[in-house]
């Protein structure tokens, strides 16, 4: 009797596709112009010495919700400060009016701010859904995770922290580089890979404005 084949070896199973993370969708897009429109002010404010407060009596309630903004300033097409939260911790409108001033007044990068130059400023407030793990034991695989143009990403390893917003493609469109300015951001080498290394993406709803 003719010996019984061997069965073929199964494949093995494909690792999963990470599922998507949260868009910020649930906060309607005609609020956008209302968060731009409080961070021009609180800015304005600022510069003129002048108080500040949100009323949210008179706000929208989505805006008193615990919310996380990252807010950017841009003159002239460059960079002039970029500060944010990646979770919610306050009301929505409360975190982009802080992050406002201090992307204005406090980022370590620049100078604060001047009235001179509110000419030629743009401001840009981009609400975060909500991180989602993206795990990955290689960065072949994270890369291979990523959706370019889309997708904010999150490094964490010990001390070390960082993170892009997606409109941070538009600069560096490819994936490799991306990530090597992302890990160069965190401190960290690039390449560098660990059993400690976390990775997070997020997606945003994005509202841009002159600052006056």
């Amino acid at each position: 009797m003719a010996p019984t084949p061997s069965p073929e070896p199964a494949a093995a199973p494909e690792r999963a596709r990470p599922a998507p993370p949260e868009s910020p969708a649930e906060l309607p897009a005609e609020l956008g112009p209302v968060l731009v429109d409080l961070a021009r002010r609180a800015l304005s404010a600022r510069l003129l010495g002048a108080p500040f407060e949100l009323d949210f009596d008179r706000l929208p309630a989505a805006l008193a919700r615990p919310g996380a903004a990252f807010v950017t300033l841009e003159r002239r097409g460059e960079l002039r400060g970029c500060i944010g939260s990646l979770e919610a911790h306050r009301p929505l409108a409360e975190d982009v009016v802080e992050n406002a001033c201090a992307a204005a007044f406090r980022d370590p990068r620049f100078a604060p701010l001047t009235a001179d130059e509110l000419d030629g400023l743009d401001l840009s407030v981009s609400v975060l859904g909500a991180p989602a793990a993206l795990p990955a034991a290689s960065e072949a695989e994270l890369l291979a995770a990523l959706e370019p143009g889309v997708d904010g990403l999150i490094v964490e390893d010990g001390f070390h922290r960082a993170t892009f917003l997606p409109a941070v493609w538009e600069s560096l469109p490819e994936p490799r580089d991306f990530l090597a300015h992302l890990w160069r951001k965190a401190g960290l080498p690039r390449g560098h890979w660990s059993p400690t290394l976390t990775c997070r993406r997020y997606r945003v709803a994005s509202f841009r404005g002159a600052a006056v």
